[in-house]
């Protein structure tokens, strides 16, 4: 099983994207989604979790005011809208299902938690 992310692409300093990360039902329904983002020479990091009890939602400090993370059951899939975007927000970006919690911890993501990782998509900001 693998969580897909899509939705990147290249934007101007203050645009938009909204990525998203299609999963399933049974997914959405047992497990917190998170989203993360690796640079080129850097750690990956945890930006933004949905909870799959209440969808209550958690956001990095770095990214907090500017995107929004949000679940259609419908369509089955986890948006990430991502608003005033900074050249310090490109990265690749991942979603994966947290095996361990169906609920968003206040602390942050821990990467061991979670699984399902699929390929990530590019998001390039530059002008």
């Amino acid at each position: 099983v693998q969580l897909q992310a899509s939705g990147g692409g290249l934007v101007q300093p203050g645009g938009s994207l909204r990525l998203s990360c299609a999963a399933s039902r049974f997914i959405l329904d047992d497990y917190a989604i998170g989203w993360f983002r690796q640079a080129p020479g850097k750690e990956r990091e945890g930006v933004s979790c949905i909870s799959a009890s209440d969808g209550s939602a958690y956001y990095a400090d770095s990214v907090q005011g500017r995107f929004t993370i949000s679940r259609d059951y419908t369509k089955t899939t986890v948006y990430l809208q991502m608003n005033s975007l900074k050249p310090e927000d490109a990265a690749v970006y991942y979603c994966a299902a947290n095996l361990m919690r169906r609920q968003c911890q206040p602390g942050g993501l821990v990467q061991h938690e979670f699984d399902y990782w699929g390929r990530g998509t590019q998001v390039t900001v530059s002008s």
